[in-house]
Protein backbone atom coordinates (compact mmCIF):
# COMPACT_ATOMS: atom_id res chain seq x y z
CA UNK A 1 0.00 0.00 0.00
CA UNK A 2 1.19 3.52 -0.83
CA UNK A 3 0.89 6.21 1.84
CA UNK A 4 0.96 9.80 0.65
CA UNK A 5 2.13 10.76 -2.80
CA UNK A 6 -0.61 13.46 -2.88
CA UNK A 7 -3.50 11.04 -3.61
CA UNK A 8 -4.57 7.85 -5.34
CA UNK A 9 -6.59 9.97 -7.76
CA UNK A 10 -3.37 11.37 -9.23
CA UNK A 11 -1.68 7.99 -9.20
CA UNK A 12 -4.68 6.55 -11.09
CA UNK A 13 -4.07 8.89 -14.02
CA UNK A 14 -0.37 8.27 -14.28
CA UNK A 15 1.05 10.23 -11.36
CA UNK A 16 1.38 13.91 -10.64
CA UNK A 17 1.71 15.92 -13.85
CA UNK A 18 4.95 17.42 -15.18
CA UNK A 19 5.26 20.91 -13.72
CA UNK A 20 4.32 23.93 -15.76
CA UNK A 21 6.79 26.78 -15.99
CA UNK A 22 7.04 29.20 -13.06
CA UNK A 23 6.39 32.91 -13.19
CA UNK A 24 9.18 34.30 -15.40
CA UNK A 25 9.55 37.51 -13.38
CA UNK A 26 7.58 40.69 -12.84
CA UNK A 27 4.34 40.70 -14.80
CA UNK A 28 1.26 42.87 -15.42
CA UNK A 29 -2.20 41.28 -15.72
CA UNK A 30 -5.82 42.33 -15.61
CA UNK A 31 -6.67 39.58 -13.11
CA UNK A 32 -4.22 37.59 -10.98
CA UNK A 33 -5.60 34.50 -9.22
CA UNK A 34 -3.61 32.88 -6.42
CA UNK A 35 -4.27 29.15 -6.22
CA UNK A 36 -4.82 26.67 -9.07
CA UNK A 37 -7.39 24.48 -7.39
CA UNK A 38 -11.02 24.29 -8.46
CA UNK A 39 -11.81 27.82 -7.21
CA UNK A 40 -8.98 29.49 -9.09
CA UNK A 41 -9.45 27.45 -12.25
CA UNK A 42 -13.22 27.94 -12.41
CA UNK A 43 -12.79 31.69 -11.83
CA UNK A 44 -10.26 31.91 -14.65
CA UNK A 45 -12.48 29.80 -16.91
CA UNK A 46 -15.57 31.97 -16.51
CA UNK A 47 -13.66 35.24 -16.76
CA UNK A 48 -12.29 34.20 -20.14
CA UNK A 49 -15.68 32.92 -21.28
CA UNK A 50 -17.21 36.29 -20.44
CA UNK A 51 -14.37 38.50 -21.73
CA UNK A 52 -11.81 36.67 -23.88
CA UNK A 53 -9.42 39.63 -24.13
CA UNK A 54 -8.78 39.74 -20.37
CA UNK A 55 -5.19 39.04 -19.33
CA UNK A 56 -5.72 36.37 -16.66
CA UNK A 57 -2.97 34.48 -14.84
CA UNK A 58 -3.00 31.87 -12.06
CA UNK A 59 -0.19 31.56 -9.52
CA UNK A 60 0.32 28.10 -8.00
CA UNK A 61 2.90 26.98 -5.45
CA UNK A 62 2.94 23.35 -6.59
CA UNK A 63 0.79 22.15 -9.50
CA UNK A 64 -2.83 22.65 -10.55
CA UNK A 65 -5.00 20.40 -8.39
CA UNK A 66 -2.32 19.75 -5.74
CA UNK A 67 -4.58 20.59 -2.80
CA UNK A 68 -8.08 19.43 -1.90
CA UNK A 69 -9.15 19.62 -5.55
CA UNK A 70 -7.07 16.53 -6.31
CA UNK A 71 -7.59 14.70 -3.02
CA UNK A 72 -11.29 14.94 -2.11
CA UNK A 73 -13.97 12.27 -1.95
CA UNK A 74 -15.43 13.12 -5.35
CA UNK A 75 -18.84 14.39 -4.22
CA UNK A 76 -20.38 16.89 -6.63
CA UNK A 77 -23.29 17.66 -4.29
CA UNK A 78 -25.67 20.50 -3.50
CA UNK A 79 -24.86 21.00 0.20
CA UNK A 80 -25.20 24.53 1.57
CA UNK A 81 -22.05 24.91 3.64
CA UNK A 82 -22.99 25.87 7.19
CA UNK A 83 -26.69 25.19 6.57
CA UNK A 84 -29.54 27.25 5.14
CA UNK A 85 -30.64 28.43 8.58
CA UNK A 86 -27.54 30.62 8.77
CA UNK A 87 -28.88 32.62 5.83
CA UNK A 88 -32.44 32.70 7.14
CA UNK A 89 -31.30 34.43 10.30
CA UNK A 90 -29.46 37.15 8.38
CA UNK A 91 -31.20 37.51 5.03
CA UNK A 92 -34.55 35.72 5.19
CA UNK A 93 -35.95 32.47 3.87
CA UNK A 94 -36.04 33.52 0.21
CA UNK A 95 -32.28 34.15 0.24
CA UNK A 96 -31.64 30.70 1.69
CA UNK A 97 -33.86 29.14 -0.99
CA UNK A 98 -31.94 31.02 -3.68
CA UNK A 99 -28.64 29.66 -2.34
CA UNK A 100 -30.00 26.10 -2.42
CA UNK A 101 -31.39 26.47 -5.92
CA UNK A 102 -28.08 27.89 -7.15
CA UNK A 103 -26.18 24.90 -5.77
CA UNK A 104 -28.64 22.47 -7.34
CA UNK A 105 -28.09 24.18 -10.68
CA UNK A 106 -24.32 24.10 -10.16
CA UNK A 107 -24.28 20.31 -10.08
CA UNK A 108 -25.73 20.35 -13.59
CA UNK A 109 -23.40 23.16 -14.66
CA UNK A 110 -20.25 21.22 -13.77
CA UNK A 111 -21.52 18.15 -15.60
CA UNK A 112 -22.34 20.22 -18.68
CA UNK A 113 -18.98 22.05 -18.77
CA UNK A 114 -17.13 18.75 -18.40
CA UNK A 115 -19.09 17.39 -21.36
CA UNK A 116 -18.53 20.55 -23.41
CA UNK A 117 -14.79 20.65 -22.72
CA UNK A 118 -14.28 16.93 -23.25
CA UNK A 119 -13.30 16.24 -19.62
CA UNK A 120 -13.92 12.58 -18.79
CA UNK A 121 -14.08 12.68 -14.99
CA UNK A 122 -15.99 9.41 -14.43
CA UNK A 123 -19.13 11.41 -13.67
CA UNK A 124 -22.26 9.48 -12.75
CA UNK A 125 -25.22 11.32 -11.27
CA UNK A 126 -26.41 8.70 -8.81
CA UNK A 127 -27.48 11.00 -6.00
CA UNK A 128 -26.33 11.07 -2.39
CA UNK A 129 -27.25 8.45 0.22
CA UNK A 130 -26.70 9.03 3.93
CA UNK A 131 -27.32 6.22 6.36
CA UNK A 132 -28.00 5.80 10.07
CA UNK A 133 -26.53 2.83 11.92
CA UNK A 134 -27.51 3.57 15.54
CA UNK A 135 -30.82 4.64 17.09
CA UNK A 136 -29.39 8.10 17.85
CA UNK A 137 -28.24 8.48 14.26
CA UNK A 138 -31.66 7.39 13.07
CA UNK A 139 -33.33 10.05 15.22
CA UNK A 140 -31.04 12.69 13.67
CA UNK A 141 -31.75 11.32 10.21
CA UNK A 142 -35.52 11.57 10.70
CA UNK A 143 -35.21 15.11 12.02
CA UNK A 144 -33.02 16.05 9.07
CA UNK A 145 -35.43 14.47 6.60
CA UNK A 146 -38.34 16.41 8.07
CA UNK A 147 -36.38 19.67 7.91
CA UNK A 148 -35.25 19.03 4.34
CA UNK A 149 -38.79 18.25 3.21
CA UNK A 150 -39.95 21.60 4.61
CA UNK A 151 -37.78 23.36 1.99
CA UNK A 152 -38.29 23.54 -1.77
CA UNK A 153 -35.67 22.19 -4.16
CA UNK A 154 -34.22 19.62 -1.73
CA UNK A 155 -36.02 16.57 -3.22
CA UNK A 156 -35.08 14.33 -0.31
CA UNK A 157 -36.51 10.84 0.09
CA UNK A 158 -36.50 9.12 3.47
CA UNK A 159 -35.81 5.38 3.25
CA UNK A 160 -36.46 2.60 5.72
CA UNK A 161 -33.83 -0.03 6.49
CA UNK A 162 -34.86 -2.35 3.65
CA UNK A 163 -34.95 0.42 1.03
CA UNK A 164 -31.61 1.75 2.22
CA UNK A 165 -29.88 -1.60 2.02
CA UNK A 166 -31.47 -2.28 -1.38
CA UNK A 167 -29.42 0.67 -2.67
CA UNK A 168 -26.20 -0.06 -0.75
CA UNK A 169 -26.05 -2.93 1.72
CA UNK A 170 -24.36 -1.15 4.61
CA UNK A 171 -24.16 -3.52 7.56
CA UNK A 172 -26.47 -2.44 10.37
CA UNK A 173 -28.19 0.31 8.39
CA UNK A 174 -31.43 1.32 10.11
CA UNK A 175 -32.52 3.90 7.55
CA UNK A 176 -31.33 6.43 5.05
CA UNK A 177 -32.07 9.58 3.12
CA UNK A 178 -31.36 10.09 -0.57
CA UNK A 179 -31.51 13.04 -2.93
CA UNK A 180 -30.74 13.28 -6.66
CA UNK A 181 -28.57 16.45 -6.68
CA UNK A 182 -25.20 14.72 -6.47
CA UNK A 183 -22.77 13.04 -8.83
CA UNK A 184 -19.72 10.89 -8.28
CA UNK A 185 -16.59 12.31 -9.91
CA UNK A 186 -12.89 11.53 -10.20
CA UNK A 187 -11.33 14.62 -8.59
CA UNK A 188 -7.93 14.59 -10.31
CA UNK A 189 -9.44 13.99 -13.74
CA UNK A 190 -11.66 17.03 -13.25
CA UNK A 191 -8.78 19.19 -11.98
CA UNK A 192 -6.40 18.15 -14.77
CA UNK A 193 -9.02 18.56 -17.48
CA UNK A 194 -10.14 21.93 -16.17
CA UNK A 195 -6.54 23.20 -16.12
CA UNK A 196 -6.16 22.23 -19.78
CA UNK A 197 -9.46 23.91 -20.67
CA UNK A 198 -8.36 27.09 -18.90
CA UNK A 199 -5.06 27.17 -20.78
CA UNK A 200 -6.89 26.52 -24.03
CA UNK A 201 -8.94 29.64 -23.31
CA UNK A 202 -5.75 31.70 -23.04
CA UNK A 203 -5.05 31.72 -19.29
CA UNK A 204 -1.45 31.38 -18.08
CA UNK A 205 -0.90 28.99 -15.16
CA UNK A 206 2.41 29.64 -13.41
CA UNK A 207 3.35 26.67 -11.22
CA UNK A 208 6.29 26.28 -8.81
CA UNK A 209 5.62 29.87 -7.73
CA UNK A 210 4.93 30.74 -4.09
CA UNK A 211 2.74 33.74 -3.31
CA UNK A 212 4.08 35.39 -0.18
CA UNK A 213 1.55 38.17 0.20
CA UNK A 214 -1.57 39.47 -1.50
CA UNK A 215 -2.22 43.20 -1.54
CA UNK A 216 -4.37 45.63 -3.46
CA UNK A 217 -3.07 45.63 -7.02
CA UNK A 218 -0.19 43.21 -6.47
CA UNK A 219 0.94 39.74 -5.50
CA UNK A 220 4.46 39.28 -4.13
CA UNK A 221 5.94 35.90 -5.05
CA UNK A 222 9.32 34.21 -4.82
CA UNK A 223 9.64 34.62 -8.59
CA UNK A 224 8.65 38.26 -8.98
CA UNK A 225 5.80 40.70 -8.49
CA UNK A 226 2.51 40.46 -10.36
CA UNK A 227 0.56 43.69 -10.73
CA UNK A 228 -3.12 43.41 -11.55
CA UNK A 229 -6.31 45.44 -11.32
CA UNK A 230 -8.02 42.49 -9.63
CA UNK A 231 -6.37 39.96 -7.31
CA UNK A 232 -8.27 36.83 -6.24
CA UNK A 233 -7.30 34.72 -3.23
CA UNK A 234 -8.28 31.13 -4.03
CA UNK A 235 -6.04 29.30 -1.57
CA UNK A 236 -8.72 27.54 0.55
CA UNK A 237 -7.00 25.16 3.02
CA UNK A 238 -3.59 26.75 2.43
CA UNK A 239 -4.74 30.30 3.25
CA UNK A 240 -2.98 30.18 6.62
CA UNK A 241 0.37 30.21 4.78
CA UNK A 242 -0.22 33.75 3.47
CA UNK A 243 1.05 36.80 5.30
CA UNK A 244 -1.75 38.28 7.42
CA UNK A 245 -4.13 35.34 6.87
CA UNK A 246 -2.96 32.92 9.55
CA UNK A 247 -6.25 33.02 11.48
CA UNK A 248 -8.67 33.51 8.58
CA UNK A 249 -9.53 29.87 7.92
CA UNK A 250 -8.48 26.82 9.88
CA UNK A 251 -6.81 24.07 7.78
CA UNK A 252 -8.77 20.95 8.74
CA UNK A 253 -7.28 17.58 7.86
CA UNK A 254 -9.27 14.86 6.17
CA UNK A 255 -7.98 11.41 5.20
CA UNK A 256 -8.89 8.73 2.69
CA UNK A 257 -8.12 5.13 1.84
CA UNK A 258 -8.92 3.25 -1.35
CA UNK A 259 -9.11 -0.50 -1.83
CA UNK A 260 -7.92 -2.61 -4.67
CA UNK A 261 -10.82 -3.49 -7.05
CA UNK A 262 -13.39 -5.64 -5.28
CA UNK A 263 -14.29 -9.04 -6.78
CA UNK A 264 -17.67 -9.57 -8.38
CA UNK A 265 -18.89 -11.60 -5.42
CA UNK A 266 -18.28 -8.70 -3.05
CA UNK A 267 -20.25 -6.34 -5.26
CA UNK A 268 -23.06 -8.89 -5.47
CA UNK A 269 -23.24 -8.66 -1.66
CA UNK A 270 -22.92 -4.88 -1.41
CA UNK A 271 -24.94 -3.72 -4.42
CA UNK A 272 -24.17 -0.03 -5.03
CA UNK A 273 -25.17 -0.36 -8.68
CA UNK A 274 -26.44 3.23 -8.76
CA UNK A 275 -22.99 4.67 -7.91
CA UNK A 276 -24.48 6.90 -5.21
CA UNK A 277 -22.09 8.79 -2.97
CA UNK A 278 -22.32 7.49 0.58
CA UNK A 279 -22.19 9.23 3.96
CA UNK A 280 -23.53 8.65 7.44
CA UNK A 281 -24.99 10.41 10.47
CA UNK A 282 -22.12 9.84 12.87
CA UNK A 283 -20.65 12.97 14.44
CA UNK A 284 -17.23 12.08 13.02
CA UNK A 285 -18.80 11.21 9.70
CA UNK A 286 -17.47 9.16 6.80
CA UNK A 287 -17.79 9.66 3.05
CA UNK A 288 -17.29 7.17 0.25
CA UNK A 289 -17.80 6.33 -3.41
CA UNK A 290 -17.62 3.31 -5.69
CA UNK A 291 -14.96 4.21 -8.25
CA UNK A 292 -15.15 3.63 -11.99
CA UNK A 293 -12.86 0.60 -11.67
CA UNK A 294 -14.84 -0.92 -8.78
CA UNK A 295 -12.81 0.11 -5.76
CA UNK A 296 -14.19 1.76 -2.64
CA UNK A 297 -12.71 5.16 -1.81
CA UNK A 298 -13.49 5.77 1.86
CA UNK A 299 -12.72 8.87 3.92
CA UNK A 300 -13.13 10.57 7.26
CA UNK A 301 -11.39 12.75 9.81
CA UNK A 302 -8.07 11.51 11.13
CA UNK A 303 -5.94 13.89 13.18
CA UNK A 304 -8.13 16.94 12.54
CA UNK A 305 -5.68 19.77 13.06
CA UNK A 306 -1.93 20.38 13.37
CA UNK A 307 -0.63 22.95 15.83
CA UNK A 308 -0.05 26.40 14.36
CA UNK A 309 -2.18 25.69 11.26
CA UNK A 310 0.58 23.60 9.72
CA UNK A 311 -0.42 21.94 6.45
CA UNK A 312 0.87 18.76 4.85
CA UNK A 313 2.96 18.57 1.71
CA UNK A 314 2.48 15.16 0.12
CA UNK A 315 -0.57 13.66 1.81
CA UNK A 316 1.14 11.33 4.28
CA UNK A 317 -1.45 9.85 6.66
CA UNK A 318 -0.93 8.64 10.23
CA UNK A 319 -0.98 4.86 10.67
CA UNK A 320 -3.66 5.07 13.37
CA UNK A 321 -5.90 6.98 10.96
CA UNK A 322 -5.42 4.31 8.30
CA UNK A 323 -6.30 1.63 10.85
CA UNK A 324 -9.44 3.42 12.04
CA UNK A 325 -10.68 4.04 8.50
CA UNK A 326 -9.96 0.43 7.55
CA UNK A 327 -11.84 -0.86 10.60
CA UNK A 328 -14.81 1.35 9.74
CA UNK A 329 -14.75 0.23 6.09
CA UNK A 330 -14.86 -3.41 7.21
CA UNK A 331 -17.63 -2.62 9.68
CA UNK A 332 -19.71 -1.01 6.93
CA UNK A 333 -18.92 -3.70 4.36
CA UNK A 334 -17.82 -7.07 5.77
CA UNK A 335 -17.27 -8.26 2.19
CA UNK A 336 -14.21 -6.00 2.01
CA UNK A 337 -12.32 -7.99 4.62
CA UNK A 338 -9.40 -9.56 2.83
CA UNK A 339 -9.43 -6.97 0.03
CA UNK A 340 -6.07 -5.15 0.19
CA UNK A 341 -5.78 -1.40 0.46
CA UNK A 342 -4.08 0.32 -2.47
CA UNK A 343 -3.42 3.81 -1.15
CA UNK A 344 -3.95 6.18 1.79
CA UNK A 345 -3.62 9.96 1.73
CA UNK A 346 -4.71 13.15 3.45
CA UNK A 347 -5.30 16.80 2.67
CA UNK A 348 -6.55 20.03 4.17
CA UNK A 349 -9.78 21.95 3.70
CA UNK A 350 -10.59 25.48 4.83
CA UNK A 351 -12.90 25.99 7.81
CA UNK A 352 -14.18 29.48 8.73
CA UNK A 353 -14.97 30.19 12.38
CA UNK A 354 -18.71 30.04 11.63
CA UNK A 355 -18.39 27.03 9.26
CA UNK A 356 -20.00 28.99 6.38
CA UNK A 357 -18.43 29.38 2.94
CA UNK A 358 -17.93 32.81 1.41
CA UNK A 359 -17.17 34.60 -1.83
CA UNK A 360 -16.55 38.31 -2.31
CA UNK A 361 -14.86 41.12 -4.18
CA UNK A 362 -13.98 44.56 -2.82
CA UNK A 363 -14.44 47.14 -5.58
CA UNK A 364 -12.33 49.69 -3.71
CA UNK A 365 -9.25 47.50 -3.34
CA UNK A 366 -9.70 45.07 -6.22
CA UNK A 367 -9.23 42.16 -3.82
CA UNK A 368 -11.44 39.08 -4.09
CA UNK A 369 -11.68 35.78 -2.29
CA UNK A 370 -13.62 32.54 -2.10
CA UNK A 371 -13.42 29.45 0.08
CA UNK A 372 -14.18 28.06 3.49
CA UNK A 373 -16.13 25.21 1.92
CA UNK A 374 -15.65 22.77 4.84
CA UNK A 375 -15.56 19.81 2.48
CA UNK A 376 -18.38 20.82 0.09
CA UNK A 377 -16.13 22.55 -2.42
CA UNK A 378 -16.43 20.31 -5.47
CA UNK A 379 -19.72 22.05 -6.26
CA UNK A 380 -19.32 25.34 -4.38
CA UNK A 381 -16.07 26.17 -6.18
CA UNK A 382 -17.86 26.33 -9.51
CA UNK A 383 -20.55 28.60 -8.09
CA UNK A 384 -17.80 30.72 -6.54
CA UNK A 385 -15.92 30.94 -9.83
CA UNK A 386 -19.00 32.10 -11.74
CA UNK A 387 -19.84 34.57 -8.99
CA UNK A 388 -16.32 36.00 -8.83
CA UNK A 389 -16.31 36.46 -12.61
CA UNK A 390 -19.50 38.51 -12.35
CA UNK A 391 -18.16 40.52 -9.41
CA UNK A 392 -14.83 41.30 -11.10
CA UNK A 393 -16.64 42.39 -14.26
CA UNK A 394 -19.02 44.59 -12.24
CA UNK A 395 -22.11 42.64 -13.27
CA UNK A 396 -25.25 42.73 -11.14
CA UNK A 397 -26.65 39.20 -11.48
CA UNK A 398 -28.64 36.65 -9.53
CA UNK A 399 -25.31 35.13 -8.50
CA UNK A 400 -23.87 38.34 -7.08
CA UNK A 401 -27.02 38.75 -4.96
CA UNK A 402 -26.73 35.35 -3.27
CA UNK A 403 -26.42 35.56 0.53
CA UNK A 404 -22.91 34.11 0.76
CA UNK A 405 -21.51 37.03 -1.25
CA UNK A 406 -19.51 39.35 0.96
CA UNK A 407 -19.95 37.21 4.06
CA UNK A 408 -17.08 37.42 6.55
CA UNK A 409 -16.58 35.31 9.66
CA UNK A 410 -14.63 36.33 12.72
CA UNK A 411 -11.06 35.10 12.92
CA UNK A 412 -10.01 31.91 14.69
CA UNK A 413 -8.53 32.13 18.18
CA UNK A 414 -4.79 32.35 18.73
CA UNK A 415 -2.71 29.33 19.71
CA UNK A 416 -2.77 27.31 21.88
CA UNK A 417 -6.52 27.97 22.20
CA UNK A 418 -7.17 26.96 18.59
CA UNK A 419 -5.32 23.65 18.82
CA UNK A 420 -6.85 22.82 22.21
CA UNK A 421 -10.39 23.63 21.11
CA UNK A 422 -10.32 21.79 17.79
CA UNK A 423 -8.83 18.63 19.24
CA UNK A 424 -11.22 18.75 22.20
CA UNK A 425 -14.16 19.13 19.82
CA UNK A 426 -13.24 16.06 17.81
CA UNK A 427 -12.40 14.04 20.92
CA UNK A 428 -15.91 14.83 22.16
CA UNK A 429 -17.46 13.85 18.82
CA UNK A 430 -15.62 10.54 18.85
CA UNK A 431 -16.70 9.93 22.42
CA UNK A 432 -20.30 10.73 21.47
CA UNK A 433 -20.18 8.22 18.62
CA UNK A 434 -18.88 5.52 20.98
CA UNK A 435 -21.60 6.22 23.52
CA UNK A 436 -24.34 6.25 20.88
CA UNK A 437 -23.13 2.91 19.51
CA UNK A 438 -24.20 1.36 22.83
CA UNK A 439 -27.84 2.22 22.16
CA UNK A 440 -30.30 4.93 23.04
CA UNK A 441 -32.07 7.23 20.63
CA UNK A 442 -30.85 10.57 21.92
CA UNK A 443 -27.83 12.48 20.65
CA UNK A 444 -25.04 12.33 23.21
CA UNK A 445 -24.57 15.40 25.41
CA UNK A 446 -20.89 15.29 24.44
CA UNK A 447 -21.82 16.11 20.84
CA UNK A 448 -24.09 18.98 21.90
CA UNK A 449 -21.25 20.50 23.92
CA UNK A 450 -18.86 20.06 20.99
CA UNK A 451 -21.35 21.78 18.65
CA UNK A 452 -21.56 24.71 21.06
CA UNK A 453 -17.77 25.11 21.25
CA UNK A 454 -17.42 24.73 17.49
CA UNK A 455 -20.04 27.38 16.80
CA UNK A 456 -22.06 25.07 14.57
Amino acid sequence: MINGGVSWWWRDIGGTPPPRAPLPGDLALDVCIVGAGYTGLWTAYYLKQAQPDLRVGVIERSFAGFGASGRNGGWLTNSVTGGREHYVARYGRDAAIAQQRALNDTVSEVIEVARHEGIDADIIRGGELEVARTPAQLARLRKTAAEELSWPHTDVQELDAAATRARIDVAGALGGIWHPHCARIHPAKLAAGLAVAVERAGVSIFEQTTARSIESGRVETDRGTVRADAVIRATEGFTANLRGEHRTWLPMNSSMIVTEPLPTGAWDAIGWSGRETLGDFAHVYMYAQRTADDRIAFGGRGVPYRYGSRVDTNGLTQERTIRSLTDLLHDFFPATRGVPLAHAWAGVLGVPRDWSATVGFDLATGLGWAGGYVGTGVTATNLAGRTLADLVLRRDTDLTRLPWVGHRAKRWEIEPLRWTAVNAIYAAYRGADRLEARGGSRTSALARVADLIAGR
